[in-house]
């Protein structure tokens, strides 16, 4: 069944995983998004981390339901069931691009009423995409969860300054796209994907073991092996390195700083995350100090999908504490 919102295509799918599944046309390109709740309870998006989707929220959805929201899960472009473009108009996906499709999501289809603003909850790339987001659109936003929070510029690689000359950039730029190109993408990311490479890939990103999860396999490994994953992972490449330092978590988070009202923020972090390990988040809280940390133990870079339910408890709490009651 098809029916027309805005001017926009809903196509109305039963899928797998939690709550109803739909797509949404943005931009023409197709995104998948998921939906469960009463629509008039307050809204919360959850946004999937890099190489997942909406399902992987899959221990979180149906708890905070239960709790008063009415809850969304998106799949970013080149993620999940939404397109995976590579053409030369979308060749570069950053977290900025993707805060434009939220923030349209959020406009579009969320459809937040008057002075109503949504929560956000992001693992890993989503936590970044939810930043992006607060700081550009601070109007929609009530509040970002990220677990964790990762960024190279958080680890103040050497880069150029925003001083450079022009012509810098456009060599760098120019030279990372050809170091892209020349990546046989087409070949290393099939075998990745339909070998056990992926899945020693994704253990990396848990602390207990996940060998037995069949589920939690399908979710990473059926994007990864559409046809399209290796031109959509390039523009991912090229558009995350040369994006410009306004859109890096350290110039997000001091423009969040700058203003004389701050959103609220939570930073979750597993004590045995190997990707983007704990020194990371500490450093952040220090740094800035209106941002809350909470840290969990025995769990990796997934504390959502590792320890979902110390996870919800604490999310629903904090968000109690800072936002009221949503009972």
């Amino acid at each position: 069944m098809i029916k027309r919102i805005h001017n926009l295509d809903f196509i109305n799918l039963n899928s797998s995983g939690w709550g109803e599944s739909r797509f949404w046309f943005w931009e023409d390109l197709r995104c998948k998004w998921r939906f469960l709740g009463n629509v008039k309870n307050p809204p919360l998006i959850l946004i999937h981390g890099f190489g997942a989707s909406s399902a992987h929220w899959r221990k979180n959805a149906d708890f905070f339901v239960e709790h008063g929201f009415r809850v969304y899960g998106i799949d970013l472009i080149g993620f999940g069931e939404s397109d995976q473009p590579g053409s030369f108009k979308y060749r570069k996906l950053d977290n900025y691009f993707w805060s434009k499709q939220l923030t349209s999501f959020i406009e579009e289809v969320v459809q937040c009423e008057k002075d109503e603003k949504t929560v956000l909850i992001g693992n890993s790339l989503g936590s970044l995409v939810a930043l992006t987001t607060i700081a550009f659109r601070p109007d929609l936003v009530a509040a970002v969860i990220a677990a964790p929070l990762p960024d190279p510029a958080l680890m103040q690689p050497i880069s150029i300054s925003k001083s450079k000359s022009k012509i810098l950039i456009r060599i760098r730029n120019y030279l990372v796209n050809i170091f892209c190109y020349l990546i046989p993408l087409e070949l290393l990311v099939p075998l990745i994907a339909r070998t056990r490479l992926i899945k020693f890939a994704l253990q990396a990103a848990y602390h207990s073991s996940i060998k037995d999860d069949v589920e939690l396999h399908a979710i990473v490994a059926q994007p990864a092996r559409r046809s399209t994953a290796p031109r959509a992972l390039r523009s991912m490449c090229i558009g995350m390195s040369v994006r410009p330092l306004e859109v890096t978590a350290p110039d997000l988070l001091q423009r969040l700083t700058n203003r004389n009202y701050r959103s609220r923020m939570l930073l979750i972090w597993g004590r045995e995350d190997k990707l983007v390990p704990l020194f990371l988040g500490k450093k952040i809280a220090e740094q800035y100090q209106w941002i809350d940390l909470l840290v969990i133990e025995n769990t990796g870079h997934c504390p959502h999908d590792e320890s979902p339910q110390e996870f919800n408890k604490h999310v629903l709490n904090w968000l109690e504490l800072n936002l009221g009651s949503n009972g």
